[in-house]
C-alpha cells in the first residue's frame, strides 16, 4: 500500500505530511506498537492474542454457537491476525474468504513475531474516514505520536477499527463514548489498569472534533518528495524550536510586510555536529501564493551582499597577506571603470581591517580582493562550502565580494558553521586539524555525524587556520547590533556572538547570520521574486529576526576560544596595524597569526627632520644639525590622509618643507598631492548629454597642505589652476591622454587615463 510522506523531527514528532497517492492518509507502520494500545486492542479484539497460532478455536466455537441460536451473523470470531490478513486482501466477507483468511493468519504466525503481526494490523487499520494506522489517527484526533497517548485515548482508538463508519468522532459521540467506557471497565477488570486510573480515564471527554496535521515544514517536505524520498522521513530537527522559530520569523514579516517585504527564512544548526535544529524555509503569516510562500528560501540562491567580507579576511590571514589590525585604504576608487561605493558614501581615508569588516565597509573590501586575487578567492570559497559559486574569477570580477554571485543560506549557514567547528576542533585535537570538520549541514537523522565522532586523519595545515578564523570571529562580535539589541551585553543573560549581515544591490536581499560557540543562525528576508524595497537591509529586516532567534537557544556564555599554538607574539605599530619598524612611535606586543611573523614593517612611520620651531621640515644642506630636530612622524599618502584626517582628530599633518631647503631637497620627499580620480591606466567612460555632446569629466586632488596652489596640464596643454579645494572639469577627447599636476616647489604627480 502507498504511505503518506511523512516528515519528523528528531524523536519523531510530526512536522509536515503529504496525503497518500492513493487519497489516504496512511502513515508509515513504526517500529513497535505503545503499551498502552497494545493492551487496548487486544483487550477488545482478541484477548487470548499471545496463546493461538492464527485461529482462535474456542473463539470460533463461540461465535458459531451465537450465530446459529441467533439466526444471523452475531460474531465472525476473527482474530487479531485474520484481520490482518484481510486488511491485506480487502475481498469480500464470505465463508470462503473467512477460510482462505485463516490459512494465511497460520502461514502469517509462522513467518512474523506477534509484535510484528501487532504492528502490521496497527498500520493498517481503518479509523474513520481517510484515516487510516494508528500513528494517523494518533496525529489525527489528538496532535501527538501514539506513544504519548493517554489510557482513555488508547481507548478510543482501540474501538475505532471495530465498526469505523458508524462510530466516530462527528456521529454517534454518545456510542463511542460508551464503548470506550466499557473498554475502560475490561482494562481494570483484567488487572491492567487500577481502578483510580479507571476513573480518571472515563472522566476524560471525547476530542471535540480532529485536528488537521502539523505543518510546520512544508518547504522541507517538498525537498524531501523533489528528492524522491518517501515513507517517514526522520530529520534532526527539533520540534518546538522549530515552531518557536517559524513564530518568531512570522511575526517579524508580518511588521515588514507593511515595507513591501513579503517572505522571509531562518536556519539553525547545531555547530559541533552539523546537524539541522529548525529549518524554517519561508514564512507561512500570508498564505496566498502571489506572496511566494511556498518558495523555500533556505535552498534558493540569492545575491550574497557584504556576507562573503569574513572569509576574504580569513583567507588573507590565512596567507599572511594582512594582520588583524593592518590599515586599508579606504578612498574614492575606480578600477577599470568599476567603481565601488560604501554604503553611508563616505570615507575613513584608511581603516584597521578588523573594524573595516566589523563595519562592513565596501571600498577596503574591494581592495582587499583585489590584492589578495579573484582568481585565488574563488576556490577558496569552494572549498568553504559555496557550491553556487560556479563561475570564473573574471565572470565576477571585483563585485564578487559585495554581491556579484549568488549562494544559498544553506551553503551559507554550512560554512560559518564549519569555521567555528574547525576552530574548536582544532583545540581539542591538540592542535591538529581534522578535515571532516569543513561539511555542508546535516538534515537526515541517519547521516547526522555524531559530536563524539573518532578522529582518525589529523593535519597541522589548513586552507583556513585556525588564527585566522579566531580573528574574523572576534572582528565580527564588534560589529554594531540593531538598536534594540543596544545594551544587551551588559546583562548577565548575555552570550558572545558573531554576526554579519548583508544587503544585496537594488535591496533584493537581507542577510544575517550569527554564531556562537554552540550554534549558528542564518537569516534571510526579501521577496521570492526578487522585488526590490528600500527596507530590505541587513541590518534592519534580518538583525532583528536573528537576535530574536537567538534568545530561543541555550546560552553557553563561553567565548571563542584561543589558538595559542598558531598564534606569535610581535611587536605591532598601533598607528597602521603593521609590524613595527624603528620609526614607529606607539608600539605594542600583540599575539597575531604565526604566519604573519614575516609581514611587512609598517611603511607609514618616518623619521622627519624639523628646524627649531618645528613648523617646518629642514635638511643638513640649510639648517644646521645642531638645530635640527628628529621626530617619529605617522604620515600617510595625501588621497588617504585627506580622509583620514576627518575622522581622526588627532593625526597630525607632516609640515611642509622650509622654503630655502627645497633647492637641496630636490622637491618635497613625501609628494604633498595626489589625484585621487581617475586612477593610473583607468577606462574613463564620458556619457553625453541631452545636446548630443560628451560631458566633461571631474578630476579630483587630494593635498596635504591647505593654500596650495596646483598647475594642471593635459598632454602637456596647461589647462587651469586650482587653490584650496582641487577639483576640475576637464574635456577629453576618445583616447588615451596623460595628466600632469605640479605645484609651486616643483613636485609633480602624472596620470595616464583613456577616455572611451
Amino acid at each position: 500500500m502507498p504511505y503518506s510522506t511523512v516528515v519528523t523531527d528528531s524523536s519523531g514528532k510530526i512536522l509536515s505530511a503529504h496525503i497518500a497517492p492513493d487519497g489516504q492518509w496512511r502513515f508509515p507502520p513504526a517500529d513497535s506498537v505503545p503499551y498502552k494500545f497494545q493492551q487496548c486492542i487486544i483487550t477488545f479484539e482478541d484477548s487470548r492474542f499471545y496463546n493461538h497460532f492464527g485461529v482462535d478455536l474456542l473463539a470460533l466455537a463461540r461465535a458459531a454457537y451465537s450465530d446459529i441460536t441467533s439466526g444471523r451473523i452475531v460474531s465472525g470470531a476473527s482474530t487479531l491476525t485474520m484481520q490482518t490478513v484481510r486488511l491485506w486482501r480487502r475481498e469480500d466477507r464470505t465463508f470462503a474468504e473467512k477460510f482462505i483468511e485463516m490459512i494465511l493468519a497460520v502461514r502469517l504466525e509462522m513467518r512474523l513475531s506477534k509484535e510484528e503481526i501487532l504492528s502490521l494490523y496497527a498500520a493498517h487499520a481503518p479509523f474513520g474516514g481517510n484515516t487510516v494506522g494508528l500513528e494517523t489517527a494518533s496525529a489525527r484526533y489528538f496532535g501527538r505520536s501514539a506513544s504519548n497517548l493517554s489510557w482513555a485515548e488508547a481507548a478510543m482508538l482501540a474501538v475505532l477499527p471495530n465498526s469505523p463508519a458508524l462510530i466516530n468522532m462527528s456521529k454517534n459521540r454518545h456510542l463511542l463514548l460508551e464503548k470506550r467506557n466499557r473498554l475502560l471497565d475490561r482494562l481494570y477488570n483484567k488487572g491492567v489498569i487500577d481502578a483510580e486510573t479507571c476513573a480518571l480515564a472515563k472522566e476524560e471527554p471525547l476530542e471535540d472534533s480532529p485536528q488537521p496535521y502539523a505543518n510546520l515544514a512544508p518547504q522541507l517536505l517538498d525537498r524531501v518528495k523533489n528528492n524522491a524520498q518517501k515513507g517517514a522521513v526522520r530529520t534532526t530537527l527539533d520540534f518546538n524550536l522549530q515552531k518557536r522559530t517559524d513564530g518568531v520569523l512570522n511575526r517579524h514579516v508580518k511588521k515588514l510586510h507593511e515595507s513591501g517585504i513579503c517572505n522571509g527564512a531562518v536556519l539553525i544548526l547545531d555547530i559541533a555536529s552539523g546537524d539541522v535544529l529548525a529549518y524554517v524555509a519561508n514564512s507561512q503569516e500570508f498564505e496566498d501564493e502571489d506572496n511566494g510562500n511556498y518558495v523555500d528560501c533556505i535552498a534558493a540562491p540569492r545575491s550574497t551582499g557584504s556576507i562573503l567580507k569574513p572569509f576574504l579576511y580569513a583567507a588573507m590571514l590565512t596567507d599572511g597577506q594582512i594582520l588583524p589590525n593592518t590599515l586599508v585604504a579606504d578612498i574614492p576608487t575606480q578600477i577599470s571603470g568599476y567603481m565601488p561605493q560604501n554604503y553611508r558614501h563616505t570615507y575613513d581615508g584608511a581603516v584597521p581591517a578588523d573594524r573595516a569588516l566589523a563595519r562592513s565597509l565596501n571600498v577596503p573590501a574591494v581592495k582587499m580582493l583585489q590584492t589578495y586575487g579573484g582568481e585565488k578567492f574563488v576556490p577558496f570559497l569552494r572549498k568553504v562550502g559555496l557550491s553556487t559559486v560556479n563561475k570564473s574569477a573574471d565572470y565576477y570580477g571585483l563585485s564578487l565580494i559585495l554581491g556579484g554571485c549568488e549562494a544559498t543560506l544553506w551553503d551559507l549557514c554550512g560554512a560559518y558553521a564549519s569555521m567555528v567547528r574547525s576552530l574548536n576542533g582544532y583545540i581539542d585535537n591538540q592542535s591538529n586539524y581534522n578535515s571532516v570538520d569543513w561539511h555542508a549541514p546535516n538534515l537526515f537523522y541517519n547521516n547526522s555525524v555524531k559530536r563524539n565522532i573518532k578522529v582518525t586523519d589529523l593535519h597541522n595545515e589548513s586552507f583556513m587556520s585556525a588564527s585566522a578564523i579566531y580573528f574574523t570571529l572576534n572582528a565580527l562580535t564588534k560589529v554594531e547590533k540593531p538598536d534594540a539589541e543596544v545594551g544587551s551585553d551588559f546583562f548577565e543573560s548575555s552570550q558572545t556572538v558573531a554576526w554579519k549581515t548583508g544587503t544585496s544591490f537594488g535591496f533584493r536581499d537581507a542577510w544575517a547570520i550569527g554564531a556562537t560557540t554552540d550554534y549558528v543562525v542564518g537569516v534571510w528576508a526579501g521577496n521570492a521574486d526578487g522585488e526590490g524595497r528600500p527596507g530590505i537591509v541587513g541590518i534592519q529586516a534580518a538583525a532583528p529576526i536573528l537576535f530574536d532567534v537567538l534568545k530561543l537557544l541555550p546560552k553557553s556564555g563561553r567565548q571563542f576560544p584561543t589558538p595559542y599554538e598558531d598564534l606569535t607574539s610581535a611587536k605591532i605599530c598601533v598607528k597602521s596595524g603593521c609590524i613595527a619598524g624603528e620609526n614607529c612611535e606607539t608600539v605594542e606586543e600583540r599575539l597575531i597569526p604565526t604566519v604573519g611573523a614575516d609581514y611587512k614593517t609598517c611603511p607609514y612611520c618616518h623619521l622627519e627632520h624639523l628646524d627649531a620651531s618645528g613648523k617646518y621640515r629642514v635638511t643638513t644642506d640649510c639648517e644646521n644639525s645642531a638645530n635640527i630636530i628628529h621626530k617619529k612622524w605617522f604620515v600617510l599618502p595625501p588621497a588617504m590622509e585627506y580622509y583620514y584626517r576627518i575622522k581622526n582628530s588627532d593625526y597630525k599633518i607632516l609640515p611642509p618643507m622650509r622654503s630655502d631647503c627645497l633647492q637641496f631637497a630636490g622637491g618635497d620627499s613625501h609628494t604633498p598631492f595626489q589625484i585621487v580620480y581617475p586612477e593610473n591606466y583607468a577606462k574613463v567612460f564620458i556619457p553625453k548629454g541631452l545636446d548630443g555632446t560628451p560631458e566633461k569629466m571631474v578630476v579630483e586632488v587630494s593635498c596635504r597642505n591647505s593654500g596650495e596652489t596646483l598647475y594642471w596640464h593635459l598632454d602637456g596643454a596647461f589647462i587651469g589652476e586650482t587653490s584650496d579645494i582641487h577639483k576640475l572639469a576637464i574635456f577629453a577627447a576618445e583616447g588615451e591622454h596623460t595628466l600632469t599636476i605640479v605645484d609651486r616647489h616643483g613636485n609633480r604627480v602624472q596620470r595616464v587615463f583613456e577616455v572611451q
